[in-house]
């Protein structure tokens, strides 16, 4: 190929830009037609349009090799000498500056396009020019005085590399910088004519929540400062921005916001009694985001925060309103005998408002009211007939502008008769569910949606009973599942004639029309329905189990088509109702006569369908769910029944356990820190359940096994990693050793030195993973455990007394002690340690430490200990509140009479007068469990 009319080559290259709209959708048919004749030729074009960007002769080239090289960068796709594009970007950034002065904004954009495309590429290809795009898209994005759609794109740019690109900011820190930018375009006005989408505010908002997604520790002080600082000013949309701010950066933040939270919430509540509507619209939005994200610490602050949104409630301004009802339905939502105080007082207000506000207001009125339903449970009763008598006017509305109402009320019914319960709703059931049947033929999908989610609720209240709705309901499940989506994919084609009038768009005619993942169009209102249709038919088998055999075919075949869908809501749903119809179908198929064959075949398919997806599926909550779901078969059914997959579930157990999943991986430029590894809730909790599990099914035989696990397990609890990585270690090799016994015993050398770390952490459930941990190591561990035993009694005493705030560790150090006496009653100074033991009974929370606490006080009463008979008083006292307890079993308080008759066999009327000092209700529990045992 000859270069020396290489200018002509190059405006021949530019000219496919002109036939592009954003993001490529139809692509130039030169490069596609030439781009493997270019190949031998790569460096010496890469030369040429180096050198022609670089041209000072002439504007007209320089422009034209810039739009070349976009064209170029399609040909190469992303073979390695994209890398060499690295060499071009000052260039580009230089022409780019200079077609800006001039007025050629349509040119400049041309750049975006190119680092948007660099952005995608897997190959890493930004290196250190990472630094001089964020700085050229942070001047384009603040400079006011370029197109909306300019600076859009600039911060496009930035909102793609926070997302796949995060690591290169924090290496090169750009956090700090971007942050500054774009909360500073936070509290920017926007022109009442400018395009919502393409609004500064709204762009940047979303910029600052994919960081602090990413990169959580170097968002949260710069944002607080910003915060803090802005909620002081005179202007009002910094006060806006500040809660803004807080209200975004809350759920990548979570565990550093939590322990801020006191600070944070000053702001927010201050500014929820701001003069301007725009500040107290922002401070209820935030509020709400903090009772999705900051739970349960910001339920804890209930006492500050309900009464201000009581008064937000009564606000001027509807927007403010609205707000206010979203922030209460979030807040509420997590809430549960907190609220009864309030209960009167919100439902007063928001009743009124249900019947005078606007349609818009009224349908987030009615999310408010479920959640203060679903918070309230039982003490919701006195306003459920009320509120049910309202649904039923908007259960029967048909016009097209009611719809959504009708869809709201349909959902509150089903939350409402969830919290009154079975006995109250199903007599007076059968209008609300005609009315749900008749919305399915009005044609509104969110309406169908929320009626699936109605049916789902009245089959968990009903349970069996629900069995004469199902000739009715299935088949409306059905119909939504086999729905035709509306996803869409354009095959593009590259044939002139097919081409129309596209070839005349300019480069940025649309460059605002078509979504990041392009080529494919998606009718979300029916991907909802279906995701909630899926969900249904699980429920219903679930709950009508055997009876529900005439539905099982087609409801495994919906499930395993769905397993298998494109979008996660709906492969979500497909996971879980897979456990579901198994659970039916072993119901159905037991008292058959080939049932075993057919329950086997069900079994095989939700398995094969499982393990692919823990090691295929890209989202985390759906891998997560399976490995959850996978744990209880494994439980459930027993070794035997699933043995066959056990090598399978290890392999992709540790897959999970060293990252390696495709719903694991991250950008391809650089690795993430130890010190910056978040904790994560959804799936790794999920992952670490399935070692417990086998060890419950498999007892001793678990040991090979849980030797591949142990190293990939024991890299989550270096002190590097968060606290919640290490307490959910630790909280796993308290349930292997418990399940798995003996075998445990070689790794407590192993074990034993974190879990006496994590006994002192300032963490509440940290402490008591690890204070059950330390009794099943000793239970089971045997000999190696007696070395520690000084150093365990040391570093447990301290969660004995006041200086401990959480009962739930109490109880579980009561457990570790407990068990120690019982495997090694000569190891432990029992003169020392019972009074201490006894004086923090009976167990406040934690129940199920019930059999070992008790058990191990029973047993050294029946054996006539000297040092615990020493105790008498405080014996009694203990054993009368046990007895009394409504949260003990029958089985406890058996042994704890058995103990109690034994001290009368060996004290007689001496323990009259310590009788004499309880309560008759005391006393005449202690004389009944006496005389039953």
């Amino acid at each position: 190929m000859q270069f020396q009319q290489g200018n002509g080559l190059i405006c021949c290259l530019s000219c496919s830009s002109a036939v592009k709209v954003r993001k490529k959708n139809i692509e130039n048919s030169l490069t596609e037609t030439i781009g493997s004749t270019f190949q031998p030729h790569f460096t010496d074009l890469q030369t040429l349009l180096l050198k022609c960007l670089q041209d000072e002769t002439s504007n007209r080239v320089r422009v034209a090799a810039l739009k070349a090289v976009g064209s170029f960068l399609e040909c190469i796709g992303d073979g390695e000498e994209v890398v060499k594009f690295r060499e071009f970007i000052p260039s580009i950034l230089n022409v780019s500056r200079q077609c800006l002065a001039a007025g050629e904004e349509d040119v400049a954009v041309i750049a975006f396009e190119i680092f948007d495309e660099l952005i995608e590429s897997p190959a890493p290809l930004l290196g250190d020019s990472v630094k001089s795009i964020v700085q050229f898209s942070l001047e384009v994005c603040s400079n006011q005085n370029l197109e909306p759609s300019t600076r859009h794109q600039a911060i496009q740019i930035i909102s793609w590399l926070a997302k796949y690109k995060p690591n290169s900011l924090k290496k090169h820190k750009l956090v700090n910088p971007i942050l500054q930018v774009m909360c500073s375009l936070l509290a920017q006005s926007t022109s009442g004519d400018e395009d919502d989408d393409l609004a500064p505010d709204r762009a940047a908002a979303e910029v600052i929540d994919t960081i602090a997604v990413n990169l959580p520790k170097h968002v949260l002080p710069p944002v607080l400062e910003f915060a803090s600082i802005s909620s002081q000013n005179s202007n009002p949309k910094y006060r806006e921005a500040s809660v803004t701010a807080l209200g975004v950066i809350s759920e990548g933040c979570t565990h550093l916001m939590k322990d801020k939270l006191e600070p944070v919430l000053h702001i927010v509540l201050v500014a929820l009694r701001d003069q301007e509507q725009m500040v107290r619209g922002a401070a209820s939005f935030a509020l709400g985001q903090f009772a999705e994200h900051l739970q349960p610490e910001i339920t804890s602050h209930y006492g500050s925060v309900l009464p201000c949104i009581l008064n937000a409630l009564e606000d001027a301004s509807d927007e403010v309103k609205e707000k206010s009802y979203y922030a209460l339905a979030a807040f509420c939502e997590n809430m549960g005998e907190e609220i009864l105080p309030f209960l009167d007082p919100l439902m007063n207000k928001l009743l009124a408002s249900l019947q005078s506000s606007s349609r818009n207001l009224q349908e987030t009125c009615m999310s408010a009211i479920g959640s203060v339903a679903a918070a309230a449970e039982q003490a919701f009763m006195p306003y459920a007939e009320r509120v049910l008598e309202l649904m039923k006017t908007f259960m029967v509305l048909t016009s097209d502008e009611d719809l959504r109402s009708r869809a709201r009320a349909t959902e509150l019914v089903g939350i409402v008769a969830m919290s009154v319960g079975r006995t109250r709703m199903e007599p007076i059931l059968s209008p609300y569910i005609e009315a749900a049947i008749s919305g399915f033929g009005l044609e509104f999908s969110e309406l169908r949606e929320y009626t699936h989610g109605f049916f789902s609720n009245v089959a968990e209240i009903l349970d069996d009973s629900f069995i004469k709705y199902l000739p009715h309901v299935v088949p409306l499940a059905f119909a939504s599942c086999n729905l035709d989506d509306g996803s869409a994919v354009d095959i593009e084609d590259s044939d002139d004639d097919n081409m129309g009038g596209i070839g005349e768009v300019s480069s940025d005619d649309e460059a605002h029309d078509e979504p990041r993942v392009r080529n494919i169009s998606i009718r979300t209102g029916v991907l909802d329905e279906k995701a909630a249709a899926t969900q249904a038919l699980g429920l219903f088998a679930l709950h009508t189990k055997g009876s529900y055999s005439p539905y099982l075919e087609e409801s495994l075949r919906i499930m395993v088509k769905h397993s298998g869908y494109f979008h996660e809501d709906v492969r979500l749903q497909a996971v879980i109702a897979l456990k579901h119809i198994l659970t039916a179908a072993q119901a159905i198929f037991q008292s058959h006569n080939d049932g075993s064959n057919k329950i086997r075949e069900i079994l095989d398919t939700v398995m094969d369908i499982y393990i692919k997806t823990m090691t295929g599926d890209e989202d985390k909550e759906v891998v997560a769910n399976v490995c959850t779901s996978t744990a209880d078969i494994i439980k459930e059914c027993g070794y035997v029944a699933v043995e066959k997959y056990v090598p399978q579930i290890v392999d992709a157990t540790l897959v999970l356990l060293r990252k390696e999943a495709p719903c694991q991986q991250i950008e391809s430029d650089s690795e993430i820190d130890d010190d910056e590894a978040e904790h994560d809730e959804v799936l790794m909790d999920a992952v670490s359940d399935l070692l417990p599990a086998f060890a419950k099914a498999m007892g001793l035989h678990y040991a090979p096994i849980f030797a591949k696990l142990f190293e990939p397990l024991m890299k989550f609890a270096k002190a590097s990693h968060p606290p919640q990585d290490r307490t959910m270690v630790v909280a796993c090799l308290a349930e292997v050793a418990q399940n798995m016994g003996a075998p445990i015993a070689s790794y407590v050398d192993r074990i034993m030195p974190l879990v006496l770390k994590e006994l002192i952490s300032s963490e509440a459930t940290n402490r008591r993973n690890a204070a059950f941990c330390v009794g099943e190591l000793c239970k089971n561990g045997g000999e190696p455990t007696l070395k520690y035993y000084g150093d365990i009694l040391r570093t447990i005493y301290p969660l004995f007394g006041e200086s401990e705030p959480d009962d739930a560790v109490r109880d579980n150090a009561a457990g570790a002690i407990a068990r120690m006496i019982m495997v090694h009653p000569e190891s432990i100074p029992l003169n020392q340690v019972l009074p201490v033991f006894l004086k923090v009974l009976p167990l406040k929370e934690d129940h199920e430490e019930s059999v070992a606490v008790y058990g191990c006080v029973c047993t050294l009463v029946l054996s006539s200990n000297p040092q615990v008979l020493a105790l008498v008083p405080d014996l009694v006292r203990l054993f009368a509140e046990v007895a009394v307890s409504p949260n003990e079993t029958a089985e406890v308080k058996a042994h704890i009479g058995r103990a109690f008759s034994h001290l009368i066999t060996l004290y007689g009327q001496q323990i009259q007068p310590i009788l004499s000092n309880l309560s008759p209700q005391y006393a005449n529990a202690l004389a009944a469990l006496s005389t039953a045992s």
